[in-house]
């Protein structure tokens, strides 16, 4: 049986943003990339990575972008999923100061 897991979240950044970022968030693997579908060949399986482009967020007037971004871990087990969330996550931080 193929283990699955799927995670939704909205990211604060726009699709050529993402793009910008894609390289480092996976650590340089060959990526396969089809339009707004990203697949992440990883040792045990691969990770989907499904792109929405959403309305932006107004707070007064400023405008956040919104990107819809959904993973779909295929065939990893917790401890590799974990580990390519806490990479990515750190990658994709974005601090302000």
């Amino acid at each position: 049986m193929t283990r699955e897991f799927v995670l939704q979240r909205d990211m604060g950044c726009t699709r050529d943003d993402f793009f910008r970022y894609l390289p480092g968030a996976t650590r340089h693997v060959p990526l396969e990339i089809t339009g707004d579908t990203i697949g992440v060949p990883l040792p045990g399986g691969r990770v989907q990575i499904e792109l929405a482009e959403k309305p932006p967020r107004r707070l007064g007037s400023f405008t956040l972008p919104v990107l819809g971004v959904s993973f779909r871990f295929i065939g990893l087990d917790d401890a590799a999923r974990d580990d390519f969330l806490a990479w990515f996550d750190l990658y994709t931080r974005r601090g302000g100061g």
